[in-house]
Order: C-alpha cells, then sequence, then structure tokens
C-alpha cells in the first residue's frame, strides 16, 4: 500500500494541468493588469510582457462610443471603427462571417476588430442586434457567437460569447492581476472550480472575470465584468498530492448581471454517465506541454470524447504512472487524441457535455484537473467528476441560499 501511495503522489508531482507558485508560472501568468481592481471594475489592455498573454486594464467600457472617443484615421473622411459599428456595404447584416481573426495587413486599421468605414456610415449604436433578453436556463451556447461571427478559426478559436459560463479566476498580487486559471458560472454570483486552483488562497485576493474573450482587446461587442470573491469553499476530502476530489465553489461579493455572454452553465445530475459523448472543454491556457507552449490570446474549445474510467486507467498504466496506477472514482476523462487536449492553464476550466435532446444546451460533465503531458494519442485528460460530486456542491449551496433553478436544465 506505501507503494501504491508512493506511486500515485509521484504521479501527480508530474500533472500539467495542477496550479503551482514556480518562477516559470508566475513569468507565463496571463491577464496582468496595472491598477487596483474594484469589484465591479473592467479591465482595458496594456503593452505585452515576453510570453505571457495581456489583458484590459480596468476602466473598459461597454462598446457604445461616447462622443468624445477618437477613431484612428484611415484616408480622408474615413475613420477605423469597430465593425459592428460601421454600416457600409461591406458589412453583412446578419453579422455572418465579418471577422476575420487571422489579421489582414493590408488592413489600414491595427486592431482587426475595426474597419475603415465612411463617416457618414458610422454609427454610435451597433448595427447588429445585441438581444438583452437573457436565455430562459442554463447551459444554451451561442454557437454563431454574440454580434458577430468569426472567420479564419483555424486554431480552435470560440466564437465571442459562444460558452458564455466561462470564466478567468485572477489572484491579485499588489497592482497587477495574475492568471490562475478558469472556472464556470453556476448561478449570478456561484463559481465552480478545481480546489487545487483556490487551495490555501485568500478571497479578497481572487478577482474572477465573466464574458472575457480575446484578452488583448477591448473592443468586444460587449465588455467583460469582474468581481471579487466573498468565500472559497473547497472539498473537505480534497488531496492537494493526488488531486482527489479537485472541486470548490467560489461566492462573489457581488451578481455577475446576466446577459448573452455571462450565463451560467446546467449542472450534472448524480446519476449521469458521460462515456463516449462528444464534448467540450474551453481555456487559454497552453497549446503545447513543456516550455515551448504558450498561453492564447482568443478562448479555446477543444472537442473531445469521454473516456470511460477502466479504458482510461488502463491507458494512463500505459504512461510513467506505471501498471499499480488506479483512477479515483472522483475522476473522469476525456480526450486521447492527437493535439485535443487541455493543457496547462486550463486547471479549473470546465469540460461540457450536451445535454440529449436539447441541441445548443450543455451540462458541466468535468473540472480540469491534470494529465500525462497534453495531446498524446490514447492518454486522456483527467477531470474532476462533477456528477460524482453533485452531492457537495447542492450541501454547500444549500447553506448559501442559492436557487437551483439557476443550474438546473
Amino acid at each position: 500500500m506505501m507503494i501504491l501511495n508512493c506511486i500515485i503522489i509521484c504521479a501527480c508531482i508530474f500533472t500539467c494541468r495542477a496550479q503551482d507558485t514556480s518562477l516559470d508560472n508566475l513569468i507565463a501568468d496571463i491577464f496582468k493588469t496595472d491598477e487596483t481592481e474594484s469589484s465591479t471594475a473592467n479591465p482595458t489592455p496594456i503593452s505585452p510582457v515576453p510570453n505571457p498573454v495581456t489583458v484590459k486594464p480596468k476602466d473598459s467600457s461597454p462598446l457604445t462610443p461616447s462622443g468624445s472617443e477618437v477613431y484612428q484615421s484611415c484616408g480622408d473622411q474615413k475613420e477605423c471603427v469597430p465593425r459592428w459599428l460601421c454600416a457600409n456595404d461591406t458589412i453583412n447584416t446578419s453579422g455572418e462571417g465579418i471577422i476575420d481573426i487571422r489579421i489582414d495587413t493590408g488592413s489600414p486599421c491595427k486592431n482587426y476588430l475595426h474597419l475603415c468605414c465612411d463617416l457618414p456610415n458610422k454609427r454610435d449604436k451597433p448595427i447588429f442586434p445585441v438581444t438583452p433578453e437573457t436565455p430562459e436556463g442554463c447551459g444554451y451556447t451561442n454557437p454563431n457567437g454574440v454580434g458577430f461571427k468569426i472567420t479564419g478559426a483555424v486554431n480552435q478559436e470560440a466564437e465571442f460569447g459562444e460558452f458564455p459560463w466561462m470564466l478567468a479566476i485572477l489572484r491579485e498580487d499588489g497592482p497587477l492581476n495574475l492568471y490562475e486559471c478558469g472556472g464556470a458560472l453556476i448561478a449570478p454570483n456561484v463559481v465552480l472550480t478545481a480546489a487545487h486552483c483556490v487551495h490555501n488562497k485568500q478571497p479578497n485576493t481572487i478577482v474572477v472575470r465573466a464574458g472575457e474573450w480575446d484578452t488583448q482587446t477591448k473592443t468586444e461587442i460587449i465588455a467583460h465584468e469582474d468581481r471579487y470573491v466573498k468565500e472559497i469553499v473547497y472539498h473537505e476530502q480534497f488531496n492537494k498530492g493526488s488531486l482527489y476530489n479537485d472541486v470548490a465553489v467560489l461566492l462573489l461579493e457581488s451578481s455577475f448581471e446576466l446577459q448573452m455572454n455571462i450565463q451560467p452553465v446546467c449542472l450534472p445530475n448524480v446519476q449521469d454517465v458521460f462515456d463516449y459523448d462528444r464534448c467540450y472543454a474551453t481555456g487559454w491556457g497552453k497549446n503545447k506541454f513543456g516550455k515551448e507552449g504558450e498561453y492564447q490570446v482568443i478562448l479555446k474549445k477543444v472537442d473531445m470524447p469521454v473516456v470511460p474510467g477502466e479504458t482510461c486507467q488502463t491507458n494512463l498504466r500505459a504512461t510513467r504512472l506505471g501498471r499499480h496506477f488506479l483512477l479515483h472514482d472522483s475522476f473522469i476523462c476525456a480526450g486521447g487524441e492527437k493535439d485535443k487536449d487541455t493543457c496547462k492553464g486550463d486547471g479549473g476550466s470546465p469540460l461540457v457535455c450536451p445535454i440529449k435532446g436539447q441541441k445548443g444546451r450543455y451540462k458541466s460533465a468535468g473540472i480540469v484537473a491534470w494529465g500525462i503531458g497534453c495531446g498524446e494519442v490514447n492518454i486522456p485528460g483527467v477531470y474532476a467528476n462533477v456528477a460524482k460530486l453533485r452531492p457537495w456542491i447542492d450541501s454547500k449551496l444549500k447553506i448559501w441560499g442559492i436557487d437551483p433553478k439557476y443550474y438546473t436544465p
């Protein structure tokens, strides 16, 4: 038994998703900002530092421009304005395919979300509808994006607002906000994430960001929102070595305003099994394991199959974990396909699976926990099993008086 425990503990030392406090991790942290955060602040872009992705400082605002806003000139009686504020004939009024995230070097506008617009065609309000009504219920994606649809998504980029429950969990470090991990919104003021992301951290040092997409621009059609954390609760049987029961819930100081790009995801029932389902994981984590990997600027989505527990355990035993490795029942597995995986920096992010019979609606099946390398054939990633941990989640949300309607399909 001691040998077995040693093997399991050693295996966890090599996990690529669990966050640590190493210098490399701090240097690679993203979402850095330059002033003190307020509970409803909205960060804006600053100068990038080597390797990390940088995002908006905290003074960004909704994208309906004020009269004093100045746009870059791009010719006689022309300005580079957000594409949704230009009503010339080059814009498809349905928003279909208007954004190419591969920057056109021939464009006079430096920002790919901007268009060189004749001044008579410039508008103060978006020409594409951004519906203020929120969906009826949890778990609905926006498969065509919100306000615009991107083209050129050759690297698994998500649409803006496609997964409206996706959150970035940030840690305040003096004047900076350092990216810790991902999370999922399950109620307007409740976050579901991995225990290893928030273990031994003080709530007042954690900021949660909703509605983020491109971390290097503040010109999305709807601004993101930030909230401070009031309380952190992680599983009493969480094991920081083996990552058993790797689940935590965060209570926010104030609720997010639910809108098209900020919505809760549904939770599964205890008896739900997702074996062989094709599911999505999302995050801003590295695109490959090791020093060559880079954190992502635009939110990525990866589709992958859920792997049955016995198959997963067998495949993981073929790695350095060894033939005595036992997969704990608080885990599920997904992936095992070439270059399709979550990786370092994706810890705490959700794995969501489709709700059968309801198109475009998803449940949170897993929480990114750990893995051996990233994107290797027949080596699945390991996730906290949300269905197995549902009774624990329910017990904590009941104490906080959270209405189950927010996360019940």
